[in-house]
């Protein structure tokens, strides 16, 4: 599927880590976060900036393999923390920016250019970006282009024959031609086969088992679980086997 260029991915990162600062710096550090509630806001803040320094590292490293992730999400005296979020997209971007044009990294897909983590760090930030948000009460937005890449992005991950090792539950995607379709409001959709051998993903419109119409916004928070799907229909069981195994 295709994806943004590499300035879009950069700039939708400061945007939405900004976006992310504002809403984290402005509430009580250990409100507990709705859409995660394992975690205090705290621990989100913490998440974020650490996941980007992690990433920034592992770039500059060119690193073969996984480097050690921070021993905890700390993220220091709220009153730093809207600096220390946007200092860390800058961080990401400036180790991508940098990178050799031949330079490969570690992920979870295998050996791949850099770009692959700053667009992996936008997905985590738009939707950490809503957590937040749904946590303080502060404002919300995307712009459209980003919301797509997000769900093509993720959607990407999961059909990665590798994913399997890393969230077994996916084996249970496995069909026998099912398909689910996202249809957003305007531009074009997704649709999603399970076949036998796992996930197939492309970009496409048409009619499915099942279909998922709204915004794409929307549509982005239904297939991360982060609200009900409204407009569906076909066989809505198909649709929630879907988003049970592919909760992380």
């Amino acid at each position: 599927m295709t994806t943004l260029d590499t300035a879009r991915l950069a700039e939708g990162l400061r945007e939405q880590t900004a976006g992310f600062a504002r809403a984290v710096a402005g509430g009580d550090p250990d409100a507990q976060v709705p859409t995660c509630p394992e975690w205090r806001l705290r621990h989100l803040a913490g998440h974020i900036g650490h996941a980007h320094r992690w990433t920034a590292e592992l770039v500059r490293q060119a690193a073969a393999a996984p480097i050690a992730a921070p021993a905890a999400d700390d993220p220091g005296p709220q009153d730093t923390w809207e600096r220390w979020l946007t200092d860390s997209a800058e961080e990401v971007i400036d180790a991508v920016q940098e990178a050799p044009a031949d330079a490969r990294v570690w992920s979870m897909a295998g050996p791949t250019p850099p770009r692959f983590w700053l667009r992996r760090m936008l997905g985590d930030t738009v939707i950490h970006h809503y957590d937040a948000a749904a946590t303080t009460g502060s404002s919300f937005d995307v712009a459209d282009d980003l919301a797509a890449d997000v769900i093509s992005e993720g959607m990407g991950l999961l059909a990665e024959p590798s994913a399997v090792q890393f969230k077994p539950e996916l084996a249970e995607l496995r069909g026998r031609g099912e398909t689910i379709v996202i249809r957003p409001h305007s531009g074009q959709g997704w649709v999603i086969t399970r076949t036998p051998d796992g996930i197939r993903c492309e970009r496409g419109g048409g009619d499915g088992d099942v279909v998922v119409s709204g915004p794409v916004a929307e549509l982005m928070l239904v297939f991360t679980r982060r609200m009900p799907a409204r407009d569906v229909t076909g066989d809505r069981a198909l649709l929630d086997h879907w988003l049970t195994h592919t909760a992380f």
